[in-house]
């Protein structure tokens, strides 16, 4: 059952805001916010109303990821069989689907935290303004698993293939800042004019016209579907392989424990 709560929905005057809604865990994915969410985006892509969305976390972060509390506790990796860890695999894509699938632009607003599935929801909005101190990166093999949810192929899209397999094999952090200098971003700009510049720049495509928009949105989203079909479904069958290894698990485990992992290839 959907908790009420994990996702906030507000419209205003054609601006629909989703507001993921965990700060006390910086906005980590847990089964709840994940289905939230993917409810909210149904309902902007079925509401005429709604000219554009503003995707955005409440508190200090946009998205600190999957939830590591709850791997460790054993959810979702070493409590699943290996068939139902192909299920929740199946539920990552659908979630990108969902995302492409909304006609209206999406603007992400970018604060603090967008670590692993974090960075994944925001690179694959429309538009992404980030403030110039948050933090991107995508860190699953800093867990242990395989960068396969998404991050395979926003990152290599949106910047120098190099920079990004890089980025993507040791899940180093990019400031906003160094985000906008990589083209990882529309924008960075000061942590306090976030919020305004976001809806500044979602009210100026809102005023446009929603069927050229709307078009223009789909026929970009092709290239993003291409490279989808490419690399998603391999990414996805070998991340959910890795939440069932040892290295895994200590790394959660050492996550929680707040020492450094050790790492025996198992």
């Amino acid at each position: 059952m959907t908790q009420p709560d994990a996702v906030l929905v507000q419209v205003d005057d054609g601006l629909m805001t989703i507001s993921l809604n965990r700060p006390e865990r910086h906005n980590a994915v847990n089964g709840a916010l994940h289905e939230a969410l993917e409810e909210a985006l149904l309902r902007a892509r079925t509401d005429p109303q709604v000219r554009v969305v503003l995707l955005r976390g409440a508190g200090k972060s946009f998205c600190s990821g999957g939830d590591v509390e709850g791997f460790a506790e054993g959810s979702p990796g070493q409590a699943l069989s290996g068939g139902q860890q192909v299920v929740d695999m199946t539920s990552g894509r659908r979630l990108l689907e969902t995302l492409l699938s909304v006609p209206q632009p999406i603007v992400a607003a970018v604060r603090g935290y967008a670590l692993g599935l974090g960075a994944t929801l925001a690179l694959f909005c429309d538009v992404v303004v980030a403030a110039d101190d948050a933090q991107f990166a995508d860190t699953h093999v800093n867990v242990g698993l395989v960068a396969g949810d998404g991050g395979a192929v926003a990152w290599p899209l949106l910047m120098s293939f190099g920079k990004a397999k890089y980025h993507l094999l040791t899940g180093e952090r990019v400031s906003g800042a160094e985000a906008d200098r990589l083209g990882l971003v529309l924008k960075a700009v000061p942590a306090a004019e976030l919020e305004d510049e976001a809806v500044r720049v979602a009210r100026k495509i809102a005023a446009l016209a929603p069927i050229a928009v709307a078009g223009t949105k789909a026929t970009l989203n092709l290239i993003v579907r291409e490279r989808m079909n490419l690399v998603l479904d391999f990414g996805l069958f070998y991340e959910g392989a890795t939440f069932l290894t040892d290295d895994h698990r200590e790394a959660s485990t050492a996550f929680m424990e707040k020492r450094p992992p050790t790492f025996r290839n198992r």
